[in-house]
């Protein structure tokens, strides 16, 4: 497969509009109940799930596709060479965000329902959630 450099930096969309209001409301309702305790706790979990899932960046370069979510604590590299085909697809809604196992193999995603599904040459295949389809598409082409 041909070199190509790309990287891109997907947001967690539903990270930030629905869950940083959620635990940021709880945080303050704990608190003005005095349940300090409670209070950290939940925005310990918060703070902790943006660290970790707050964004899906995608590298792609040389013989390698490298993913990274947040921090780049949760990270995996594909080698190139193990990749047989590529195709745009789109998820359902029910297979959620973050890492999951789907009916069409594991998935990353951070937001949204477009994805690039790769199928190895062993046959397995796993689908990368981005917003830029197209680009990602061509740098794996």
């Amino acid at each position: 497969m041909e070199s190509e450099n790309y990287s891109h930096k997907q947001m967690s969309t539903y990270l930030y509009v629905v869950l940083v209001p959620l635990f940021l409301g709880l945080s303050i309702w704990a608190l003005s109940e005095g349940i300090f305790g409670d209070a950290v706790l939940v925005l310990g979990v918060g703070t902790a799930l943006l660290l970790l899932f707050g964004s899906l960046r995608v590298e792609v370069s040389g013989d390698l596709v490298r993913l990274f979510f947040g921090l780049g604590i949760i990270h995996r590299t594909i080698n190139r060479e193990k990749i047989s085909s590529v195709k745009q697809v789109r998820n359902s809604w029910w297979f959620g965000f973050g890492v999951r196992y789907t009916p069409h193999g594991w998935m990353w995603n951070a937001s949204g329902l477009d994805a690039v599904e790769i199928t190895y040459k062993n046959g397995k295949k796993f689908r990368i959630g981005t917003d830029d389809p197209e680009g990602l598409l061509s740098a794996l082409s």
